[in-house]
């Protein structure tokens, strides 16, 4: 649960609705062809932590009031994976910092798997 403070009191934001902004904003980029998926050890980390699995790929947690987002993906072959990684995290950035007035940290994108058309 990421928690924002504001003069009119105290605001919770739960990781579904930031996974699903994430992933939302992630699939509109061109290149994405899929989500990927967290490993095992994050997702059981999170699990535990959290009580509830992740959605798949995106991972959010807040560290000093800023949020630092993990995000998996799969692109498309013959793609250059810089272009598309740097595409991502303008684009996410933008999205939650727009939906939520929250600054966010960093974006660590991971790609996963390039697959073939």
């Amino acid at each position: 649960m990421i928690t924002k403070v504001n003069p009119y009191g105290h605001i919770s934001l739960t990781n579904d609705y930031f996974s699903g902004l994430v992933e939302q904003a992630a699939k509109q980029c061109y290149g994405i062809a899929a989500m990927g998926q967290a490993p095992a050890e994050s997702v059981v980390r999170n699990a535990l932590r959290t009580g509830s699995l992740p959605p798949k790929g995106v991972t959010v947690t807040q560290e000093g009031g800023r949020l630092v987002i993990a995000l998996h993906i799969k692109v498309g072959y013959g793609l250059n994976i810089s272009t598309i990684t740097q595409s991502i995290t303008h684009r996410v950035k933008d999205e939650v910092e727009h939906a939520t007035g929250l600054k966010v940290a960093r974006i660590d994108v991971y790609v996963d798997d390039i697959l073939a058309d």
